[in-house]
C-alpha cells in the first residue's frame, strides 16, 4: 500500500503540532507501508519528501495567502501520482487531498488538529481568506472517506461544526509522543547561558503568539506567581502583529515588576527545548482552545508537573491531581474567541495552580514522574501508526 502524507509543514520547517505529528507517524508507517510526503516550502533531503510552492505569478501580484496556500495545494495534488490513500494534515493541505481524491479516485482521510470555525481570530490574519481556509477545510472534512480526530473533544468539536459528517466515518486516533526522544536530561547549558537560576523554580511555556494559546492570560497570573518562580517564555512567532504587540506589553510590564522573566524569542531545537522542559518545575498550556495539545505530552516525558487549561483534548492528556493541575474555564459566550468570561479569574486561578506546585517541588516531582509513565504507557507513536495503517486498510 502506498500512502501520501500531505501537509504544509515539515522538518526542518516545524511551526506547530501538526508538523510533529506528521514527522512521527512517517517514520512510523514506513516500517510497514511505503509513504512519500508532500510538504511546502524549499526541497528537502529526505528521500521521499517531495516539497512544492505557489503559483510564482500569485506571488508576483501579492495575493492572499490563503490563495497561495490553494495553489500550492493543486501542485501537490498532480504529484501524487497513483497513492493508494491520500492523508491530508490541517486546511492548508486538505484542499490538495480533496483535489486529489477526485482525480485518483483515491480515498482521502482527513485529520484535524484543529478547525477553522473555532479559530476566528485567524480571519486577523488572513483576511478575506479566512473563508477560502474555511472553505478548504469543510469541503475536504464533508468528502472524506475518514475524519481522524487528534481526541475525543476534538471529535465532538467535528460533528459541532460540520453535522453532516457521518459519525461512523469518525475515528479518534491521539497524537502521540517519542519517550525515547523526549526524555528527562540532566543537561543545562541553553538556561545557563540565558542567566536562569538553576536553584530556583523554573515555570515554562512553549508555544506560539497565537490567540489561542492564551499567553497574555499567563502573563496576567505570573504578576502573582511566587516571587521565587521564574518564568521561561519560550514564543518565536506571531500570527498577527496585534498579538505580537499585546505580547511585547505583557512581557514588558511583568519584566519591570519582578525579576526572573526571560522570553526566548528564537525556536529551541529539540535537544535544548527538552532542557527546559526537563529544568522546570512546572509547564504550563494556558490555551483557551486546543484540540490535544502534543507539546503537554512533550513536557510530560520529560517528568515534568503540566497546569494546563481543561478545554478541548488537553484533559485526555494531563490527569489532574495526578500528572498535573487542570484550571477550568468559563467561555464568554459573546466572544468569538472563546476568551475566559472573567480574565482576571481565569488567571488567579491559573496563578494559584502554578503557585500550588512552585511550593510544593515534591508534589510536583511525583507528577512529573507519573506523567512520562502516563506518556510512555498510552501514547506511543508505534501504536498509533498501527491503528492510523488499519484504517487505511479498511478504506481499499
Amino acid at each position: 500500500m502506498r500512502v501520501a502524507l500531505l501537509t504544509r509543514e515539515y522538518p526542518p520547517e516545524v511551526y506547530g503540532g501538526a508538523a510533529v505529528h506528521v514527522e512521527y507517524l512517517a517514520r512510523e508507517l514506513r516500517r510497514f507501508l511505503e509513504v512519500e510526503v508532500h510538504c511546502f516550502g524549499r526541497t528537502r533531503d529526505e528521500p521521499g519528501v517531495f516539497a512544492h510552492l505557489p503559483n510564482p505569478t500569485l506571488l508576483e501580484v501579492g495575493a492572499n495567502p490563503a490563495l497561495l496556500t490553494m495553489s500550492t495545494d493543486l501542485s501537490i495534488a498532480g504529484a501524487t501520482g497513483d497513492a493508494d490513500i491520500l492523508h491530508s494534515h490541517t486546511w492548508y493541505a486538505n484542499f490538495a487531498g480533496h483535489v486529489a481524491k477526485l482525480l485518483q479516485d483515491a480515498p482521502h482521510v482527513v485529520t484535524t488538529h484543529s478547525l477553522e470555525p473555532l479559530r476566528p481570530w485567524k480571519a486577523e490574519q488572513l483576511g478575506g481568506g479566512y473563508a477560502l481556509s474555511s472553505f478548504c477545510e469543510k469541503t475536504a472534512i464533508e468528502a472524506a472517506d475518514a475524519v481522524v480526530a487528534v481526541s475525543a473533544g476534538m471529535a465532538n468539536d467535528v460533528l459541532r461544526c460540520y453535522p453532516s459528517v457521518d459519525p461512523g466515518r469518525l475515528h479518534v486516533i491521539h497524537n502521540g509522543i517519542d519517550t525515547d526522544e523526549y526524555r528527562p536530561t540532566s543537561d543545562r547549558n541553553v538556561l545557563v547561558e540565558h542567566g536562569i537560576d538553576l536553584d530556583r523554580p523554573i515555570v515554562v511555556f512553549v508555544g506560539r503568539m497565537a490567540r489561542q494559546k492564551g499567553l497574555p492570560y499567563l502573563l496576567t497570573a505570573a504578576h502573582s506567581f511566587d516571587r521565587s518562580a521564574q518564568l521561561i517564555v519560550l514564543a518565536s512567532s506571531a500570527d498577527t502583529p496585534e498579538i505580537a504587540v499585546e505580547v511585547e506589553q505583557g512581557v514588558a510590564a511583568l519584566q519591570a515588576e519582578r525579576d526572573g522573566v526571560f522570553w526566548i524569542r528564537r525556536m529551541l531545537p529539540k535537544n535544548e527545548l527538552i532542557q527546559a522542559f526537563s529544568a522546570a518545575t512546572a509547564f504550563v498550556c494556558p490555551s483557551i482552545y486546543e484540540p490535544m495539545g502534543i507539546v503537554n505530552l512533550e513536557a510530560m516525558a520529560c517528568e515534568t508537573a503540566v497546569v494546563a487549561t481543561r478545554t478541548g483534548g488537553i484533559p485526555e492528556v494531563v490527569a489532574d491531581g495526578e500528572t498535573g493541575v487542570l484550571v477550568p474555564i468559563e467561555p464568554d459566550p459573546a466572544d468569538p474567541y472563546g476568551a475566559p468570561r472573567d480574565p482576571d479569574a481565569f488567571a488567579g486561578a491559573f496563578a494559584d495552580a502554578v503557585n500550588a506546585l512552585v511550593r510544593d517541588p515534591y508534589r510536583a516531582a511525583a507528577m512529573g514522574i507519573a506523567g512520562r509513565k502516563r506518556a510512555v504507557e498510552h501514547f506511543s507513536w508505534t501504536a498509533i501508526a498501527e491503528r492510523t495503517r488499519d484504517l487505511y486498510a479498511s478504506l481499499r
